[in-house]
């Protein structure tokens, strides 16, 4: 059985180490040629880190503007420069940084599971390749690539927390919690976690006693992120000037819709959260919880049965979020809107790969027979994963190369002849990242905070095309985070490629709000019939071998 060949710990973390490696090893090799993730990454948080970069504002003042975006989007909305993966995209080419986040990420993910389960919930000698399996595992899950250790460090922030309650005095406990907000999100993650740790600390005092280590612990962490993320602190308690985030409206699914989000986000889970249970892990969750049924080891196997109920209840928690009946609530406290407080499912990740560790053990203890299935079932979860890697799930989709279009948008840039602060564009059919990573000044935008005023400035552009469409008026309205020139033809797609064979033809702009406001140029990715009844005129053409899109450059008469 190839399982005794690695008995050693040694032996194991040396090859959890290399298939790391392996699964990152697109990523160093290709370069921009590689394939990573559109959604929230690549159509946002990619261009957002080089903007920054290049702004000058990188640590300027609270009330300073980045006048590349919206002519002056808040320097906020762009987060903390104590964050390390800011710096990473500043110090680094795109693709550079981004492979190096990646890894400190995997790395760092691993060895925190690694510990947490050998420390605290398998402490076997003899279980180390479950200990090992199930972090490497937890390792290569699909995670939302900007969050950083948000939901991946929690394993280490839990050993280090689990340690201090014990009684444990470190200086080993006291780094990780140092470090760890410099290098993850409050709101994208360890908000949730730090209150169920202050959960946790009641529950100790309620059945034992005060445990002041403990609490001190969480309130440090707490302040420590409150200190790096200074600029959301004051954002959220002293800016009073109203931001898009005022006019999200989440609460909206009837009892049933809701019902049915609980068991899809139960078996399936989230994109920002992907954990890839939905198969394996759950085929192990469920054959685990029929041997403690059998057996009678509820007392036994009292944390699996925990994790098994909180994994269910926090699917339940984010489903029940987006019930309506939550808007009588919403309307009297406005922060219920502008905080997303379905996030709790972020915790999701540590509990359901603590519990597939734990369901390992459980049908490797109870049953001789099931031995081989529990270790097919560990190994199927690793190759599993290794399909969800980004050069093979986003395969189809543009490479980074071909998405930000440099070699293109410089033709562009230079057809136009004018300095880029000069004039305002805005796209369509095409993310405005793309214009914005190239240096443009773009009057649209992805970005989840800025000023409400401009929003509705903005809306007066493409008024008419969102009276056509509820779902596209829906969106822009009760959401807003994508300021983009919608159209009813195209709805919410915006990545129609140079094979693309769509056409605007009864496109309905206002063009005055648009010049107003400074536009000069639309970047569109398909041609636009009626062009002219929208005062615009085709300047030329554009299009390259290493572009995804070909560019139709309007400019308004």
């Amino acid at each position: 059985m190839i399982l005794k060949y690695f008995k050693s710990e040694k032996a194991l973390i040396i090859l959890s180490f290399l298939i790391i490696t392996i699964y990152l090893l697109p990523l160093y090799v290709l370069g921009e040629n590689a394939h990573i993730r559109v959604h929230d990454n690549l159509d946002s948080n990619l261009a957002w880190y080089k903007v920054l970069s290049q702004s000058g504002q990188m640590v300027g003042p609270i009330d300073a503007v980045v006048p590349q975006i919206i002519n002056g989007l808040p320097r906020n909305a762009y987060g903390t420069e104590f964050s390390l993966i800011v710096w990473l995209y500043a110090l680094f080419p795109t693709m550079v940084a981004y492979a190096l986040s990646q890894t400190i990420t995997r790395v760092f993910a691993f060895i925190g599971m690694y510990l947490l389960l050998k420390e605290h919930f398998i402490k076997n000698h003899h279980y180390v390749f479950i200990t090992a399996g199930a972090a490497l595992a937890f390792a290569l899950t699909p995670f939302w690539p900007s969050g950083m250790l948000s939901t991946l460090g929690m394993p280490l922030a839990l050993w280090s927390f689990l340690h201090i309650r014990n009684g444990r005095r470190s200086w080993k406990d006291l780094l990780v919690l140092t470090l760890l907000p410099f290098y993850s999100s409050i709101v994208l993650g360890f908000f949730f976690f730090l209150f169920a740790m202050g959960v946790f600390w009641v529950v100790d005092l309620v059945r034992r006693k005060a445990n002041f280590a403990f609490f001190l612990a969480i309130i440090y962490m707490t302040m420590i992120f409150m200190l790096v993320e200074y600029r959301l602190v004051y954002s959220f308690l002293f800016d009073d000037e109203p931001n898009s985030r005022d006019e999200y409206f989440h609460a909206r699914l009837s009892l049933w819709r809701v019902i049915r989000l609980t068991f899809k986000n139960f078996i399936l889970g989230h994109t920002h959260v992907m954990t890839v249970h939905g198969l394996f892990i759950l085929a192990v969750t469920l054959i685990a919880f029929f041997f403690i049924i059998r057996k009678n080891l509820w007392k036994k196997e009292r944390a699996f049965i925990i994790l098994l109920i909180l994994n269910f209840v926090l699917s339940t928690w984010y489903a029940f979020w987006f019930y309506k009946g939550w808007l009588p609530l919403t309307k009297r406290f406005h922060f219920m809107d502008t905080f997303n407080f379905a996030r709790f499912q972020f915790l999701r990740p540590l509990v359901i790969y603590v519990g597939f560790a734990l369901g390992i053990k459980i049908l490797w203890e109870n049953s001789k027979s099931w031995k081989p299935l529990a270790a097919f079932f560990l190994i199927a979860q690793l190759l599993f994963l290794f399909c969800f890697n980004d050069e093979f799930v986003y395969r189809n989709k543009p490479s980074v190369k071909e998405f930000y279009s440099t070699e293109l948008f410089e033709e562009i840039k230079s057809y136009i002849g004018m300095p880029v602060e000069d004039y305002r564009v805005a796209s369509i059919g095409i993310h405005p990242a793309i214009a914005q990573y190239n240096g443009f000044y773009t009057l649209d935008t992805y970005n989840n905070f800025y000023p409400l005023t401009y929003k509705y400035e903005f809306r007066k552009i493409i008024e008419k095309e969102l009276n056509k469409n509820k779902t596209i008026r829906t969106y822009f309205d009760e959401w807003g985070g994508r300021c983009y020139i919608f159209t009813a033809e195209l709805g919410k797609h915006y990545m129609f490629k140079k094979n693309s064979h769509k056409k605007l033809k009864n496109l309905q702009l206002n063009v005055e709000p648009f010049k107003k406001l400074g536009g000069t140029y639309i970047f569109s990715a398909v041609p636009i019939e009626n062009a002219r009844d929208n005062q615009l005129e085709l300047e030329k053409t554009f299009q390259t071998e290493s572009s995804a899109w070909k560019i139709y450059l309007y400019k308004v008469m």
